[in-house]
Parts: C-alpha cells; structure tokens; sequence
C-alpha cells in the first residue's frame, strides 16, 4: 500500500479524478480525519471537507508507476 496527499478543490477535479482511478482495478480508498470513504465513489467523495488536502490510500503494488502518473495532476 501507498499513501499520497491530494488536492480536490472543485468539481471538475473530482469528476476528473474518479475517472481517471476508474480505469485501474486497484482499491483507492480517501482518508480525511476518521472518514475512509471509496475513491471510486463520486458521492462519497463529495461527503469530504474538499478545501483541505485528502490522503490517499493505493493498494496495489503491480502497477503504482502507471498510476502515479496518472494521479500526477492531483498531488498536493
């Protein structure tokens, strides 16, 4: 497992984002305070404090490389 700090400030960003983690089978979970919410989910995104940065649980080892890049963007 991997852990990187992400920054969702708008709309655009979150739908982008899900979208762009959606093509992974990997399990992305978001960490905010004691809430462990889906990556993958839109609306459980949306139940976060957005105006702060978001930690980022990867479980995957296979291809962290290729999803790095992809999550390159969103980094804080």
């Amino acid at each position: 497992m991997k852990t990187v700090t992400i920054n969702l400030g708008s709309i655009d960003k979150v739908k982008s984002f899900v979208n762009d983690i959606a093509k992974f089978d990997s399990d992305f979970d978001l960490v905010s305070g004691r809430y462990v919410i889906d990556a993958k989910s839109i609306m459980g995104i949306f139940s976060l404090d957005l105006s702060k940065p978001i930690e980022l649980n990867i479980h995957s080892e296979d291809n962290i490389d290729e999803v790095m890049e992809v999550l390159a963007p969103y980094l804080a």
